[in-house]
């Protein structure tokens, strides 16, 4: 199969070299602005892999040329960052074909929807298949333009939905075979909900302000930045997040719960599960505050959720408070700018039965 993988970061890279690692024909693309990365890998004809993943994985073509990515391809991967996706979805709108297949990795709250919005599609125009996962499948990080390292492969917990719903199992029968750990979710709100960026990043970033502009991150981000105290309110966050999810007939995991069977964590334990996590185990805390950790994970990530809870009736103070104390951190107002909001993704004004029912 001709894969397209939209994004050259570190998930960019392990997700391109594992579906080559699978025996498929990958071409990448990545905004002009990241054309060192694209290029770095055009020059070495791959991407060079250690890890949980190991080898030097072929890439038929990385570069600028989306037409020529997107050309007959069967699976369109687009994985970066939820700033990222409408740029993608933007750029990829004159080239998509009828019949092809995206899946936005992560979701990052609504990807697929973002997607969808930013490519001229309506809603309910399923000429192209949209499909999410509810996170990245690797814990990784880019050594240089052409090398990344994959700390994790999750081994479970992984969940994957589409629009419309009726192409889930045709979507996931091709995408479990690079991915055996992942499940087909019960619709798009699992998927948008399940996501635990948001409420781990930010509760140890604001709790280790000081730490990380005084070292500018030389220390480790879980190993040394998780203490009972940090874990308690990640623990408090979470629990906002799945009453906010059961209140949309959706059941996610704690976070703790699921790092366990993606293979993350050994411990189920907010207080001491992420200091002893093999899967956390060596990355590095971020340089400076001013980082996706607060500006994707509160910006897109608490701010949706909340404005979610407020659409269906359930008050989050917790995710209010870090709202709020992010902001002041970094000097702007997250909940005023409204990066990520049931308006962006086409759902605003909806009732709480409405919401219920809009991705049957």
């Amino acid at each position: 199969m001709k894969i397209a993988v939209l994004g050259s970061g570190a998930g960019g890279h392990a997700t391109a070299a594992d579906w080559s690692f699978a025996g498929h024909t990958v071409f990448m693309f990545d905004l002009p602005e990241f054309s060192n990365q694209t290029d770095g890998i055009s020059e070495l004809g791959g991407i060079n892999v250690d890890g949980e993943l190991n080898g030097f994985a072929p890439i038929a073509y990385a570069g600028q040329d989306l037409e020529k990515v997107l050309d007959n391809a069967d699976i369109i991967l687009a994985v970066g960052p939820a700033y990222s996706t409408e740029s993608f979805g933007t750029a990829c709108k004159p080239y998509l074909k009828n019949g092809q297949i995206v899946i936005v990795s992560p979701s990052s709250c609504g990807g697929a929807l973002i997607f969808k919005k930013a490519a001229g599609l309506e809603l309910d125009n399923h000429d192209v298949v949209l499909a999410e996962t509810s996170t990245l499948p690797y814990a990784a990080r880019l050594d240089k333009p052409g090398k990344v390292h994959v700390f994790l492969k999750l081994k479970g917990g992984l969940y994957l939905s589409a629009l419309p719903s009726a192409k889930k199992q045709e979507i996931y029968d091709i995408f479990k075979t690079v991915y055996p750990g992942s499940e087909i979710a019960k619709s798009l709100w699992q998927t948008m909900l399940q996501n635990n960026n948001p409420v781990i990043h930010p509760a140890v970033t604001i709790l280790n302000a000081a730490l990380i502009e005084r070292t500018g991150g030389d220390f480790l981000f879980y190993e040394d930045g998780v203490t009972p105290a940090v874990g308690r309110l990640i623990k408090a966050v979470d629990d906002e997040k799945i009453m906010v999810a059961k209140n949309l007939g959706v059941n996610i995991l704690p976070d703790t719960d699921l790092g366990v069977i993606q293979g993350y964590m050994t411990e189920a334990s907010y207080e001491h599960g992420y200091q002893t996590a093999p899967g956390f185990l060596g990355i590095k805390a971020q340089k400076s505050l001013d980082h996706r950790y607060l500006n994707e994970d509160v910006g897109y990530g608490l701010v949706f959720y909340r404005d979610i809870a407020k659409a269906i009736g359930i008050e989050t103070p917790v995710m209010d408070s870090i709202i709020r104390v992010a902001s002041i951190l970094m000097n702007r107002d997250y909940g005023q700018e409204k990066a990520r909001t049931l308006d962006s993704l086409g759902l605003g004004g909806m009732t709480r039965e409405e919401l219920l029912k809009v991705f049957d």
